[in-house]
């Protein structure tokens, strides 16, 4: 039988940092819905990389006295490296924006666009912030600075540009939004989306002059300017996939692959407007979903800053308490779609009472029963699928919500032992106490199927003490005190 196709892509993190608690939480909730998807039988193209052009990345490279190709190539590995810390799809594809093929699928697109009457050329004088890539109004600074940036003054650009008309796509915007009344999750932000656009769209500028930042894409039949970052890195979502040579694998995922794509607060506009925009005046199609995150903030809901010193690095949390203990507490503790804190005492108390004194201590229990009384489950019920009646919060992407099912199921499994207490009933009637064995046994494997894309690592462990009729050696989470 044939599969259906699906695609996912986060947006593409800069190589000028260490991956942040942000980009952990839509790399791990991208990550889970494209594990899902495999295990409901989808083939599964999952996409992710790095943005290594534009101004902020040929900056760090000059500051950090390294050549800005060796600079990018070694963002990338790092970046590499620390995706496997967060547990991510073996499968997953990665796109570098500096990637030749990348460079010519960008230039391509460009070509397209201006043929079709959507890009002009005209001097102009802007502010720009160099930490969003993006210009700015002066509604949108305070005393100078970017509100998202703050102690980085803007910068003042005056120069001649090539632009994108975007201001002639505010009906054709809103007409996209009414025919497809489920494209932004969560709705209050495609509201947001929706009211930015009827206040009305100003053309952008699209280039740079080479003199002045020669780190970028040529821009096609024009060697003085290079590529603005924005319209660059935007096609990456389907230069990945081959376009425009490999129209096949284009039309196998973009076109009936329900594209969807996964970003934080900050990145709506560029992915619900601006890039919706950009397919339109190239003719494509548009993207299927766009499911924004809310911020990870610090204690009292502000934002991570490393100069209130209030930022959680993941790197550490995946060292001290494991790649699961992450995954868990940002598939569960943080909102699907609000702002979330992540304090270390926070974190601490959920994984103590989550992982440690809950899914841990409840697999000991089952399996030590299992085990001292040789309760197996069948071959039958090994077989067993991914079973569950709330696969809808999945396929609605409130991954919270899901997660918290599952913990609902460990807390009645929980309930059942203290009310039947079968190591108790065993001397009395053993063949009831043998049965509430099995039925615990067979509950537990499914919370192992249902945590297979939560907690990978964890369901697998699970599964297998089930499977062999083990105890855990030691418990799968250790309390932290």
């Amino acid at each position: 039988m044939k599969k259906e196709n699906f695609y996912i892509t986060t947006t593409l993190p800069y190589v000028n940092a260490p991956l942040h608690m942000g980009h952990a939480l839509e790399l791990v909730r991208a990550d889970t819905i494209a594990h899902y998807k495999k295990l409901i039988g989808y083939d599964v193209y999952f996409n992710t990389g790095t943005d290594e052009h534009g101004i902020k990345i040929y900056e760090k490279a000059k500051e950090n006295k390294i050549a800005v190709q060796d600079f990018v190539d070694k963002g990338f590995e790092t970046f590499k490296e620390q995706l496997k810390m967060f547990g991510m799809s073996k499968d997953v594809h990665f796109i570098r924006t500096t990637d030749k093929h990348h460079e010519i699928a960008a230039q391509e697109f460009w070509k397209i666009v201006s043929q079709n009457g959507y890009i002009y050329k005209k001097n102009y004088e802007t502010k720009y912030c160099i930490g969003c890539e993006s210009e700015k109004t002066d509604s949108e600074l305070e005393n100078g600075e970017c509100l998202d940036h703050p102690g980085v003054k803007v910068s003042l650009i005056s120069e001649e540009n090539y632009f994108f008309k975007y201001s002639a796509f505010e009906n054709k915007l809103l007409d996209f939004y009414e025919k497809n009344p489920n494209f932004i999750i969560p709705d209050f932000r495609f509201n947001e989306i929706k009211s930015f656009i009827k206040n009305g769209l100003q053309d952008f500028s699209i280039s740079r002059l080479k003199s002045k930042m020669p780190w970028g894409i040529e821009v096609p039949n024009d060697g003085d300017h290079v590529m603005y970052v924005w319209f660059d890195a935007l096609t990456n979502y389907i230069s990945t996939l081959g376009w425009p040579d490999n129209l096949e694998n284009f039309e196998k995922y973009w076109i009936n692959g329900n594209p969807t794509q996964y970003c934080g607060k900050d990145n709506t506009r560029f992915q619900g407007a601006m890039w919706q925009a950009m397919l339109i005046a190239a003719g494509l199609p548009n993207s299927h979903q766009i499911v924004i995150n809310g911020f990870i903030t610090g204690d009292g809901g502000i934002r991570m800053s490393k100069t209130l010193g209030n930022v959680v690095d993941p790197r550490d949390i995946v060292k001290e308490y494991g790649i699961d203990a992450l995954r868990y507490f940002l598939l569960r503790e943080v909102s699907s779609f609000e702002d979330s804190p992540f304090t270390i005492e926070r974190f601490k108390n959920s994984y103590n009472s989550g992982l440690a004194n809950g899914l841990g201590n409840l697999v000991s229990r089952i399996m030590t029963m299992a085990v001292n009384y040789n309760v197996k489950l069948s071959e039958e019920d090994l077989k067993t699928g991914y079973y569950t009646n709330s696969v809808e919060d999945l396929e609605n992407f409130d991954i919270n919500k899901f997660v918290n099912n599952i913990w609902f199921n460990i807390k009645n499994l929980d309930e059942y032992i203290q009310k039947e207490e079968p190591f108790k009933k065993i001397k009395i009637d053993e063949e009831k106490a043998r049965k509430d064995i099995n039925y615990l046994l067979f509950h537990l494997y499914g919370i192992a199927s249902l945590l297979e894309p939560i907690l990978p690592e964890t369901s697998q462990k699970i599964k297998d003490l089930i499977k062999e009729n083990k105890k855990p050696e030691q418990p799968l989470f250790l309390r932290k005190e």
